[in-house]
């Protein structure tokens, strides 16, 4: 089965690492380094479980998201929401 390609795309970022639009984009199990901005470890570790369903073609439904999956990274001091989608 072939995987899917997973963008996480920031939606809300009171970050100065992250602007609204930046995207980290995931090919399978591979960040393609070359289409995303910066790949923060912090806000990928509490995201990466759902990257990792999505790629297999578990559904937002099915991971418990009416819509759509958004995942807040944990730093607490200048948040960054996320929405991942999966092609």
């Amino acid at each position: 089965m072939e995987e899917k390609t997973v963008t996480a795309e920031v939606i809300s970022s009171e970050c100065k690492l992250y602007q609204n639009g930046d995207k980290i984009i995931f090919e399978g199990p591979l960040l393609n380094k070359e289409k995303s901005d910066n790949i923060c470890v912090a806000a990928l570790q509490s995201f990466f479980p759902f990257v990792f369903a999505l790629r297999k073609r578990v559904t937002p439904q099915g991971l418990g998201y009416e819509k759509d999956v958004e995942v807040q990274c944990p730093d607490y001091c200048a948040p960054v929401v996320f929405r991942l989608t999966a092609k």
